[in-house]
């Protein structure tokens, strides 16, 4: 039987990496490519390129006629401080617009055997998010469009992209609908990090009796879900007949204060809550899994805590580690 190859666009990034881990336990062949490696451990492809993906010549490079399989975690993200303040609209936009644009036509003009797209449960409407406790997110929801940010709509476009390139040329499309994926060798500080990952640095930086602080009430709902069960739904979805689109995430809802106390618990600290103004995004999220478990047999298989659990410690090892790096001494210094 021959070897399967794929390519991962996005390799340097969390998701991307652990699908590379994941298919080369599989016995894929893999080429990752990203503008960046991988940050926190070394890459586990076959075949890592550095690559533009916004440029049609980068394209040209790293997908062959060989290639099987594409998956494209490839964008321009990052969390709530990144998404939401209107500051990174235009580059959020332009950049994923261009990297899958060229993905979709290379993919068609290479005639991959399939190509999986990673869209957002940020493309659903607001108007169906403004309850924390009872928002409207299955698939069908979708329409009439009116995501909460330019990140959204990009998602929701590209959704559309990838749809019409399978209409007009055969490209055989599966699409997910992720509901914030964390875990391990995820960005963890610098403004891009997403809400669990961020309560978890600031929890580990703090004292017991200390105080950290969270933007809005923390009374905003969503659910999360663990890196691992995102990349079984994602190879259940790649080996199905079911073209999506279709939610991958949690059903576990929970405010962004109770989340808070989860790692708290799970670090044995008792900290005092500061609520402060901040982009929050919509009032209540959560993913409907129904389709999910019609179609690809699957719904996550641990709890919230648990997924805390196993990513608080990586977490605090990192900050640990930073912290003992000794400073560069620069030209001059004294």
């Amino acid at each position: 039987m021959a070897i399967r190859k794929a390519l991962v666009c996005g390799a340097g990034g969390f998701i991307g990496s652990h699908m590379v881990k994941r298919l080369r336990a599989e016995g894929y062949w893999v080429r990752g490519a990203d503008l960046k490696q991988t940050e926190y451990s070394p890459s586990e492809a076959n075949d890592f390129v550095i690559a533009d993906l916004r440029l049609r010549e980068s394209w040209e490079a790293i997908l062959d006629e060989g290639i099987d399989e594409v998956y494209q975690f490839a964008a321009d993200m990052g969390g709530a401080g990144y998404i939401f303040t209107g500051e990174n609209d235009a580059h959020v936009m332009h950049n994923s617009a261009m990297i899958n644009l060229n993905a979709a036509d290379f993919a068609a003009r290479r005639k991959v055997r399939r190509i999986f797209y990673s869209s957002s449960a940020c493309m659903y409407p607001a108007y169906n998010q403004e309850d924390p406790n009872n928002p409207k997110c299955a698939e069908e929801t979708a329409y009439p469009a009116a995501p909460d940010s330019e990140y959204g709509w990009e998602k929701l476009f590209s959704e559309r992209l990838y749809l019409a390139f399978a209409r007009n040329f055969g490209l055989d499309v599966r699409i997910a609908r992720f509901h914030n994926i964390f875990g391990p060798e995820g960005t963890w500080q610098g403004g891009k990090e997403k809400a669990p990952a961020a309560l978890m640095r600031k929890v580990a930086e703090q004292a017991d009796g200390g105080q950290i602080e969270i933007w809005g009430d923390g009374l905003q709902t969503r659910s999360f879900l663990y890196i691992d069960e995102c990349i079984e739904a994602v190879r259940r979805l790649m080996e199905s007949s079911f073209q999506g689109p279709v939610n991958i995430g949690s059903e576990e809802m929970v405010t962004i204060n109770q989340m808070a106390e989860m790692i708290m618990k799970i670090a044995a600290k008792k900290l005092a809550i500061k609520h402060i103004q901040g982009p929050t995004g919509v009032r209540g999220r959560n993913s409907d899994n129904k389709l999910p478990r019609k179609e690809l047999e699957w719904e996550p298989g641990q709890s919230l805590f648990d997924g805390l659990s196993k990513t608080y410690p990586w977490i605090h090892g990192q900050m640990q580690a930073a912290s003992k790096k000794i400073p560069e001494v620069t030209a001059g210094a004294r």
